[in-house]
């Protein structure tokens, strides 16, 4: 299993727009994708109810772990896109 820890950047956090991005990232991955924060989860981060549970504000750090072929690269997009702020 492959993990990495990323920092959430957007301004309101992983909400609203920001988790519709990385929710529709994770679905165009094709694996099994999970994300945790503080003790809390982890939950499908394919599953927007979820990853906006999580309550992850600017500046926490989240885990995301995923299994299967291309994992490594699947969770570098994933972080790459939790920590861009787009304005």
């Amino acid at each position: 299993m492959s993990t990495r820890e990323a920092t959430i950047a957007a301004a309101e956090g992983l909400h609203a727009r920001p988790a519709s991005l990385f929710v529709q990232a994770a679905k165009a991955a094709g694996i099994p994708v999970t994300i945790s924060k503080d003790g809390k989860g982890p939950v499908s981060a394919t599953s927007i109810l979820s990853v906006l549970s999580l309550g992850a504000k600017k500046g926490d750090v989240v885990v995301l772990a995923a299994e299967g072929d291309g994992a490594d690269a699947a969770l570098d997009t994933l972080v790459a896109e939790l920590e861009k702020d787009e304005k």
